[in-house]
């Protein structure tokens, strides 16, 4: 495999080193000079943790669980629901649930009285309209994993629900609060860029988390998750959103399933790895290399606490389950490549692509105005100043102290959840179920423009 491009290599590609140029890498205090780390502002000590039960104790759930593992008094795991019962059991020990407070699923929970402050809901995508709104009617307060619901009707009947019983939603857009991304909100709010007159931004997927998660995975098929625009990509669109601070108003979208179908596997295929296919040695998506030789990509496989016992553990599930199946005999149908063309209030223009077919992850953003323009790829930030020529630069690593996944965004967003429905006050938290809404809009309008093959308005109205 062609090595990892660095940082360096791409901005090359994008014309931003020259002989000899200098990039001081201190300019950007002159726009600020904040440091993020947890906290990123000191609230006052709570006068007793939140109470949350988690619904789906897989990665995600695992993610918020273990804020309250770091930070027990702001946040109490009292129950949780879980059909797989390795998971139940390994997330009631971590957390010290009672018996009485494990269940199988979602419905069980409810069945009880309420006995928390809050429910965080980290269940499949199909999942989330049902017990998003009978937590809401029950008088819970909810964290909910992105996207909210698997259709646009859905997402309004959960706003209403919310509004009807004056709950507080918190939407797992984890990324508003990363530092990467916060500090590029507030080079755009500081002026330095001028208008915004254009938007470029990238979602390379990388090609093993696209075998691992989009095809093989659990969101492979719309029907059962949600079109990867929202399954995947409803972060970036939402994040477009909060940096423009602007409604969009026009959206169009091309996209297709190109190379993860049957007719495309090659000559010597097998419909597993592991039954001798003649071509596994030399196969980038083999499931053999991915996960049993490299022991990479094991965050859904439930392996034994006794890494001896992994190999054989690995073995079995690749004979057996759904990570072993070639990538060109799955029942996939997600998209693995599309373009999505946006034009918001004012004139800004905005390209999106999301891309299965990178070695790289991590995002890249290219934001023109008429002042500045500026080069992101999730750990460096390059800023071009059209009026005094300077070229500076800030680096995610030397200016924050990063403690979790999505660049720190993960327990931030943890964080002032606990807060905001702790004190009953919304404002805390940035990506509320209203703010959540449009991006979700943009990407349900985005996915018809695809399939109809037409220009599409946003209407919020809709």
């Amino acid at each position: 495999m062609q090595n990892e491009w660095t940082r360096r290599d791409w901005l090359k590609t994008l014309g931003l080193f020259s002989a000899g140029a200098m990039l001081p890498v201190d300019a950007f205090s002159k726009i600020s000079e904040y440091s993020y780390e947890l906290p990123l502002q000191a609230y006052p000590p709570l006068a007793k943790p939140l109470t949350a039960i988690v619904l789906g104790a897989g990665n995600r759930g695992n993610v918020y669980g273990n804020y309250a593992v770091e930070f027990p008094a702001e946040l109490d795991i009292i129950g949780v629901a879980e059909p797989i019962a390795l998971r139940n059991e390994r997330f009631a020990k971590k957390h010290q649930i009672a018996d009485n407070n494990r269940f199988v699923t979602w419905e069980h929970v409810f069945e009880r009285p309420k006995f928390a402050d809050a429910v965080i809901i980290t269940t499949p995508d199909h999942l989330h309209y049902g017990p998003a709104m009978k937590a809401l009617e029950m008088g819970y307060d909810l964290l909910l994993e992105k996207p909210i619901a698997q259709s646009w009707q859905e997402c309004k009947d959960i706003l209403n629900q919310a509004k009807k019983y004056n709950r507080i939603v918190g939407v797992c857009h984890v990324l508003r609060y990363s530092p990467y991304y916060r500090k590029i909100k507030e080079i755009i709010e500081s002026g330095v860029l001028g208008d915004i007159v254009s938007v470029q931004h990238l979602e390379p997927i990388q090609y093993v988390h696209m075998s691992h998660s989009y095809v093989r995975g659990n969101w492979r098929k719309t029907a059962e998750t949600n079109p990867i625009l929202l399954a995947k990509s409803c972060h970036d669109l939402d994040i477009i959103r909060w940096w423009l601070g602007k409604s969009c108003t026009y959206v169009s979208s091309f996209g297709s399933l190109k190379w993860f179908r049957k007719e495309n596997a090659p000559a010597g295929s097998t419909m597993r790895c592991t039954d001798g296919c003649a071509v596994e040695a030399s196969c980038p998506y083999s499931a053999l290399r991915i996960y049993y030789r490299n022991k990479t990509w094991l965050h859904h496989f439930d392996l034994p606490e006794d890494k001896s016992q992994w190999a054989d553990a690995i073995m079995k599930n690749l004979k057996e389950g759904p990570y072993g199946r070639c990538v060109y005999q799955c029942d996939n149908d997600v998209l693995d490549h599309q373009v999505v063309a946006m034009e918001f209030e004012g004139g800004t223009t905005v390209n999106f692509s999301m891309e299965a077919f990178t070695n790289y992850a991590g995002r890249r953003t290219r934001i023109m105005g008429s002042m500045g323009d500026l080069v992101g790829d999730e750990t460096d930030i390059y800023l071009a100043n059209f009026k005094t020529g300077e070229l500076t630069k800030w680096n995610v690593n030397e200016n924050t102290q990063i403690k979790s996944g999505h660049g720190g965004g993960d327990w931030g967003l943890a964080r002032d959840w606990v807060q905001a429905v702790s004190h009953r006050d919304p404002s805390l938290l940035t990506s509320t179920l209203d703010a959540a809404m449009e991006s979700h809009l943009i990407g349900f309008t985005a996915e018809k423009s695809r399939q109809l093959r037409t220009v599409e308005k946003v209407d919020m109205n809709n």
